[in-house]
């Protein structure tokens, strides 16, 4: 789903809100969240997952068309680890495995 697609559907479930008025809370949930990670915060949302920011450390990688060494400075990445009631909801509605998934491991 993408984000225009989350705006689309929630304007149509709640059809008392405007579009804009929607964007605007979406837009603003998605700012509240990036600027708790950037300032190092964790963001749980219950039932749903938390947010979090891990840091890599300096490493030496290499260029995959060359083959030669190449320095990779310090980062933070953002992390997400799913909720309980998110792993057992998409366990639950999709009971076994994808059917394409299935036949490349049968």
């Amino acid at each position: 789903m993408t984000r225009s697609e989350l705006i689309a559907e929630l304007a149509r479930l709640n059809p008392h809100l405007m579009q804009r008025d929607v964007e605007a809370i979406v837009a603003t949930v998605f700012d509240e969240i990036t600027a708790a990670l950037a300032r190092g915060d964790r963001v749980e949302l219950r039932g749903f997952g938390a947010f979090s920011v891990k840091g890599r450390e300096p490493r030496v990688g290499r260029n995959p068309r060359t083959g030669e060494p190449v320095e990779v400075g310090s980062k933070r990445m953002p992390f997400f680890k799913a909720g309980k009631e998110l792993r057992e909801r998409i366990n639950k509605a999709g009971a076994g495995p994808r059917p394409a998934l299935a036949a490349a491991q049968g």
